[in-house]
């Protein structure tokens, strides 16, 4: 008999850890390449045609060490697809404001502490889409045979059949009569056997 269980390990799981390890590693490899000074200015160099700075470094690293620890089981690891979601659909948001594709920009007054170019703002795109998946991906189910309960056959109750007794013959009354015979005095045997012989 088959039976669909959910699988251990989900998509959902696998994708968040891959996406935490490549947080991981541009935080790492944006540290490398900026250093720790000037926290949040705009002097830094670029990584792959991406403008970044210590701190959006830090975001990165942040992003992927909470993407390790949810990436346990499955509905932590859905839990952080939607973080992805929502915070870097906030980041896209932002970055169209800062570089002028919106016609006005209401959070002006912050500034740009990330560093944030028109690239930045593809690639953010691109990470919410990728968080929508990993909450949204299905779960895997995996066909497991497993072998039918026996359940024990009760046999019928029926009553007993009674036993039929032999039947004792009397043969007793054969043997009293040759018995019988037996003792009868020998002068009448004789006398029986002359009268049949005069007789033929």
């Amino acid at each position: 008999m088959a039976e669909s269980v959910r699988a251990r390990v989900q998509p959902t799981q696998v994708l968040a850890g891959l996406v935490a390890l490549a947080f991981l590693t541009l935080g790492i490899a944006g540290f490398v390449r900026t250093g720790f000074s000037d926290f949040a200015g705009h002097g830094h160099g670029m990584l792959l045609g991406f403008a970044i700075n210590p701190l959006h470094n830090i975001v990165h690293l942040l992003f992927g060490v909470v993407g390790v620890l949810l990436a346990w089981s499955s509905v932590t690891a859905r839990l952080y697809g939607w973080l992805l979601f929502a915070g870097y659909g906030v980041l896209v948001i932002w970055g169209l404001a800062i570089v002028g594709l919106t016609s006005t920009n209401p959070v002006s007054e912050l500034g740009n502490p990330l560093n944030l170019n028109i690239a930045d703002n593809w690639l953010h795109l691109g990470i919410a889409v990728l968080g929508l998946v990993v909450a949204i991906v299905p779960a895997r189910r995996r066909i497991v045979q497993t072998e039918p309960e026996r359940t024990p056959v009760e046999e019928p109750i029926t009553d007993p059949v009674p036993v039929q007794q032999p039947v004792a013959t009397d043969r007793t009354e054969p043997e009293t009569t040759t018995e019988e015979q037996q003792h009868k005095p020998r002068g009448l045997h004789r006398l029986s056997s002359l009268r049949n012989r005069s007789a033929h």
